[in-house]
């Protein structure tokens, strides 16, 4: 378990507000090992392939999307999920492309759980305090709709360990995962404390 990978997007608005030290601080602290970094601007495609590494995804978010407006009284754009798929990743790869992000993998025990947990849920106006999009955004689908924008949430994570390898396989080439040891992992996973005394 303490080599469970998880992939993470810092998103161009993460970046425009200076929040990337913030970000990496908080799954270091937690424990986790950044064994993969790196920087570029995505392209279109890129994004695309990203959201459609799972076949579903358009039906799923079109369902999701229609739900959301259906539970606040108000009419989606479609009642197709497909359509209403294609519209949010139209918005998506608008604004994933719009500026530099910061492509991570993370290691340890239950790091997609962890990571999940510390990031907050997708709307940042509903997720938790103590959460990145519950203490640095605050904006939600009220807003982003009324618009016609993606959500600004500052992180893409992970939603399951197939998942996380899907993405980190299309973002990462092999020899860019680093295999290293540090001195934290000897108190989060030795069994016996054998190291701490001379």
């Amino acid at each position: 378990m303490q080599k469970e990978k998880t992939f993470v997007i810092i998103k161009p608005d993460g970046i425009q507000r200076s929040l990337i030290g913030e970000v990496v601080k908080r799954f270091e602290r937690i424990g986790l090992k950044l064994v993969g970094l790196k920087m570029q601007i995505p392209t279109i495609e890129m994004v695309e392939k990203h959201y459609t590494l799972d076949p579903e995804w358009l039906r799923k978010v079109g369902e999701k999307s229609i739900q959301g407006y259906v539970s606040k009284g108000q009419t989606p754009p479609s009642a197709d999920p497909l359509v209403t798929g294609n519209k949010v990743l139209d918005v998506l790869k608008k604004y994933m492309t719009s500026g530099p992000v910061v492509i991570m993998c993370w290691q340890g025990a239950h790091a997609v759980g962890i990571v999940r947990k510390i990031v907050g849920g997708t709307e940042p106006l509903t997720s938790d305090v103590g959460t990145i999009r519950g203490d640095f955004v605050l904006d939600s689908y009220q807003i982003s709709d009324t618009v016609g924008r993606a959500i600004r949430n500052l992180i893409h994570a992970s939603g399951s360990v197939e998942e996380a390898n899907n993405e980190i396989n299309l973002w990462f080439r092999p020899e860019e995962l680093l295999n290293y040891r540090l001195i934290q992992d000897a108190i989060l996973y030795d069994v016996n404390l054998d190291s701490i005394l001379e």
